[in-house]
């Protein structure tokens, strides 16, 4: 419900959801939304016309402003195999299309990891082609514009580094675009720099849940600084405390580290007491607490997670943050209402104007 909140504080409401998992329906549930329990596969199978979203509430498919989704993204996904549509998992983009060309929304929005934009299909044959033009080109095929770009929710916000694919759909051709960013490494106004850790966990009055470092994490997490990682360590037990990853290739920036305060999140991971991808407290000795990586995602105080302490960890981990979803529900809101630029006969400073642009631009990527 992360974007769905997101939206909400947008001015948009969330009329139905729908999940596989059970924990994540009964969360919907339990603070006050619907929710459809079940494989969007088989659902749409026996039910091919989508009419099952609509079974418990007061409103019918001409009245749907948009249709939000985010298809499970772990075949795409950098730290996992990447098997795109050799996973099953990578085909419910298909799902995905078929309630959008059923329902047919004003606007769609589909995010995904940022690893769906560089996925290849076919791979080692003359077919190959990126995964991404052939579902930008099935969104086409049912009539809808489409922009889409890999944004990173710290410059909506949200205090943690986060990239996501954005899909972005206009079924009458309206001029939707990727939402410009609000927040930034730099800046002369305080309210408008990136979020921090301690920002998001300013007046925090209770840790709560939280889950439990293996002792041999602990042993050498409490030798690490804020900010530091692995090479904080003492150099005479690095190689100790690393194992058999010291010698190993890749990243290990996530092994032994501890948060700052000072700065963003890493991405939220599902579990943050994995090794490779610890998320450690800046100070104390233990992970980020359930209501903490809540903070981080934007999620009010208030919201109530089921399931275990596993359960809330993943939930909030593969949702979208909060203020990264009130940003592009605002933009569908401009461009709805006819709003989202100012019109000018005339464009005094054009140079400069262009160079904010071409900023914007590159900042957005």
């Amino acid at each position: 419900m992360g974007l769905d909140l997101g939206l909400e504080t947008a001015g948009l409401q969330v009329a139905v959801s729908q999940d596989f998992d059970k924990w994540c329906v009964e969360t919907i549930e339990a603070n006050n939304h619907k929710a459809i329990l079940g494989d969007i596969r088989k659902l749409i199978a026996h039910d091919p016309s989508c009419d099952f979203l609509f079974n418990d509430i007061n409103i019918s498919k001409e009245d749907v402003f948009a249709v939000v989704g985010g298809p499970p993204c772990q075949a795409y996904s950098t730290a996992g195999k990447r098997r795109g549509e050799d996973d099953e998992r990578g085909q419910l983009y298909q799902q995905f299309v078929h309630v959008v060309n059923s329902v047919k929304p004003r606007f769609f929005i589909m995010e995904n990891v940022k690893g769906l934009s560089s996925m290849m299909v076919d791979k080692g044959t003359s077919k190959e082609r990126p995964l991404l033009d052939i579902i930008l080109k099935e969104f086409k095929d049912i009539g809808y514009h489409t922009v889409h770009d890999v944004v990173d929710a710290v410059h909506y916000g949200t205090p943690q580094f986060r990239e996501r694919l954005i899909i972005i759909g206009s079924r009458d051709n309206e001029p939707v675009y990727i939402p410009m960013p609000t927040h930034f490494h730099f800046h002369q106004n305080p309210t408008m720099r990136w979020k921090t850790i301690g920002d998001a966990l300013d007046g925090l009055d209770s840790v709560g849940p939280c889950g439990k470092l293996p002792e041999r994490i602990q042993k050498y997490l409490k030798l690490v600084p804020e900010g530091g990682n692995w090479k904080s360590l003492p150099q005479n037990i690095v190689e100790e405390a690393m194992g058999g990853a010291y010698k190993s290739g890749g990243g290990k920036v996530g092994f032994f580290r501890r948060l700052s305060f000072n700065e963003p999140s890493p991405t939220l991971v599902t579990s943050p007491t994995q090794k490779a991808t610890l998320l450690g407290h800046p100070r104390e000795l233990r992970p980020l607490s359930v209501r903490e990586y809540a903070r981080i995602q934007g999620f009010p105080d208030d919201w109530s997670f089921k399931g275990s302490i596993t359960n809330c960890y993943k939930q909030i981990g593969n949702a979208v943050p909060i203020p990264l979803g009130k940003a592009i529900g605002e933009m569908l809101r401009a461009v709805a209402l006819g709003n989202s630029q100012v019109h000018s006969k005339r464009m005094r400073g054009t140079s400069v104007h262009n160079k904010l642009k071409d900023i914007q631009s590159r900042r957005i990527k």
